[in-house]
């Protein structure tokens, strides 16, 4: 194998920040924050908007969306007469 052409493949911590679920894994991205594992060991953290533990596929539960009020301030921002 060519040094010094593949990325770093470490292990890191990926975290919800919405449920604060966490969980370790190996990844290439790369981040600047770290955390401090139950292992006692400093890791790079890599915060995620949506996991398992808050995507509604896996946890059964819907959020209601204001589809409604969205579209009326689309056309009210874009001059588009709603009818």
């Amino acid at each position: 194998m060519k040094k010094d052409i593949h990325p770093n493949y470490r292990e890191v911590i990926f975290k919800d920040i919405s449920t604060n679920f966490a969980f370790k894994s190996r990844s290439t991205a790369n981040t600047k924050d770290t955390i401090v594992w139950e292992d006692g060991k400093e890791y790079p953290l890599i915060k995620l908007e949506v996991s398992s533990d808050s995507h509604p596929y896996f946890t059964g539960k819907q959020k209601m969306l204001d589809t409604a009020g969205r579209v009326d301030k689309f056309y009210t921002r874009y001059g588009k007469k709603n009818g």
